[in-house]
């Protein structure tokens, strides 16, 4: 199965079979496991220029003109998608293998979120991910806007002649993105045909989704774009508000407890001990969260059902659900194993100042 973050993140499920078929057509001839020489691949123009970053990281500025001769694998991220989050251990893995063969992976991000286009945000994240590729800094949207690019994640085969001649939005196909870069460093006589492909082995929020259990789609908690709150009274916007949740939540569905305020993109704490609730229904939640001010931190607890997650909790908090806030980024607070089932998630920030912007799930 494969899943996409778009600008509407909340839809990523429902474009799944639309991003299979995108990555089917157009540029696609051939289906996955086909050997090398039945993969027919036609041109989709010229890459655009990559003019419009707003700085770099781990290399040079780099060119579409330097980088003619030279196979290009450009990788559309912004570092609190889940979706791509779960694509980073191949574009690392063929980054390493087949860049000492004629293969440039460039990785552009480009922000949803405001903080995203933080400089030392990205940085931060480039770092403590362990991309090693080279990074163009999309933050004002030019080279999104240039490629007409929808997707995070968004992968775009580069020829050496500067050509476009696959794509792939989503998730998925692995080995089929692999095989395109063989099949383009073998035109440009820079590998000979290699059939071989990439084994990861991926850890934490990198891990490929449970989709057979998967029955929650990405949610915000800013009121522009939620969908399913379920306090009493409803969303106060701009203004501070003492919310209530329910007893009971439907599948899906979310709640505050505290006194907070609801703006447009995000959900920030104003007293302490405040608290989220959701229903969700999937092996892994995530939360995109952070201090609403720069260098502070943000104690918090997690309760499934009333009770400490025990060995259902994720990377970033321990058996007894405690954790703490300290960078503005994806938060990966529950792994359950089977069987899934609904349950109800509590998250109690111990500290004001929190920052909520989107739930995930895998």
């Amino acid at each position: 199965m494969s899943a996409a973050c778009i600008h509407d993140r909340r839809r990523f499920l429902r474009t799944a079979a639309m991003t299979i078929a995108a990555a089917q057509i157009g540029m696609l001839g051939c289906a996955k496991g086909e050997p090398n020489d039945s993969l027919r691949l036609s041109v989709a123009g010229q890459m655009p220029s990559l003019e419009g970053a707003t700085g770099w990281l781990n290399s040079q500025p780099l060119s579409t003109a330097g980088l003619r001769g030279r196979v290009v694998l450009i990788d559309f991220w912004t570092y609190t998608c889940i979706n791509w989050r779960r694509t980073l251990p191949y574009i690392r893995a063929w980054s390493e293998k087949y860049k000492d063969h004629g293969l440039v992976v460039i990785g552009v991000h480009s922000p949803e979120f405001t903080f995203e286009r933080n400089a030392d945000n990205v940085r931060w994240a480039v770092k403590a991910m362990g991309i090693e590729y080279s990074v163009a800094i999309d933050s004002d949207l030019a080279i999104w806007r240039a490629f007409d690019n929808e997707y995070w994640p968004a992968l775009y085969f580069i020829d050496a002649r500067g050509r476009i001649r696959h794509h792939q939005f989503g998730e998925g196909e692995y080995d089929l993105s692999e095989t395109v870069i063989q099949r383009l460093l073998a035109e440009a006589k820079l590998i000979d045909s290699d059939h071989d492909v990439v084994s990861v082995k991926a850890h934490g929020a990198e891990v490929a989704a449970d989709w057979g259990s998967l029955r929650s789609q990405e949610n915000y908690v800013g009121y522009e774009r939620t969908e399913n709150f379920a306090s009493p009274g409803g969303a106060v916007r701009n203004k501070p508000h003492v919310y209530v949740a329910p007893a009971q939540l439907q599948r899906n569905h979310w709640a505050l407890s505290g006194d907070w305020t609801l703006t447009k993109e995000a959900t920030v704490l104003n007293q302490a001990n405040g608290r989220i609730a959701y229903c969700f229904h999937a092996r892994d939640l995530h939360l995109v969260m952070g201090p609403a001010a720069r260098g502070t931190s943000v104690r918090f607890r997690v309760l499934i059902n009333g009770q400490a997650p025990l060995a259902a909790h994720g990377v970033d908090i321990n058996e007894q659900g405690k954790g703490t806030v300290i960078e503005q980024r994806l938060y990966q607070l529950i792994r359950q194993s089977e069987p899934i089932a609904d349950q109800r998630f509590e998250i109690e920030f111990l500290d004001p100042g929190a920052e909520a912007f989107s739930f995930t799930f895998g």
